[in-house]
């Protein structure tokens, strides 16, 4: 059980989370967009969102800041998160602005938001699932793609209900996490994609 939670806690780690919704976009939209634009959108994200942040913490690491990618206290999490924040607000001015694609930039809208809240969180000493959060948040988004298109998505929704199960209990399972921080992290993933739909849905 172990294994199992370590390995989908690697796979669905929160790092992912903002390259996947971008490729799900392009992969659900019925929209015609130019595979130059997909591009132009796919990669600078996947170099910020992932690329930089495994730099970035090897560097903490090296500087003393952070011990594992888990993160596991709560002042290892400060600066990751600040990070990923202004990486994220880069996105959103810069690789993705509101007249280019609405369905994305609200997206990440709502994952600066669940960031934020996040390290809001920390200032009360309270260490909510990150995984939980990214999984569950992109999770939502699917819901409102699904909706806003119309296309039937029910095999990628119940793919991502299982997944959401999935890292909620490895994350219990190895005891990274209580079961109120797992429920909080539920939340925050769910609402943050919620409250930004009424934008663009």
């Amino acid at each position: 059980m172990k294994l199992f939670s370590t390995i989908i806690s690697y796979i669905l780690h929160p790092l992912f989370i903002p390259i996947g919704g971008t490729v799900a976009y392009f992969l659900i939209t019925p929209k015609y967009t130019p595979l130059e634009i997909q591009s132009a959108s796919i990669l600078p994200i996947f170099i910020l969102t992932v690329i930089i942040p495994i730099i970035t913490f090897f560097i903490l690491r090296n500087l003393g800041l952070v011990e594992s990618l888990s993160l596991h206290t709560i002042q290892e999490r400060k600066y990751p998160l600040y990070i990923h924040a202004s990486i994220l607000l880069l996105i959103l001015y810069k690789v993705i602005p509101n007249n280019y694609v609405s369905e994305l930039y609200f997206y990440f809208t709502g994952l600066l938001g669940a960031t934020i809240a996040c390290i809001l969180l920390l200032f009360f000493n309270f260490k909510v699932s990150l995984h939980t959060v990214g999984v569950s948040g992109l999770l939502m988004y699917l819901i409102n793609l699904s909706i806003h298109f119309e296309i039937n998505l029910i095999i990628a929704i119940s793919f991502f209900i299982l997944a959401t199960g999935s890292i909620i209990t490895a994350r219990l399972a190895l005891k990274a996490h209580t079961g109120i921080e797992v429920i909080i992290g539920l939340l925050i993933g769910l609402l943050s994609q919620l409250l930004t739909v009424r934008f663009w849905l």
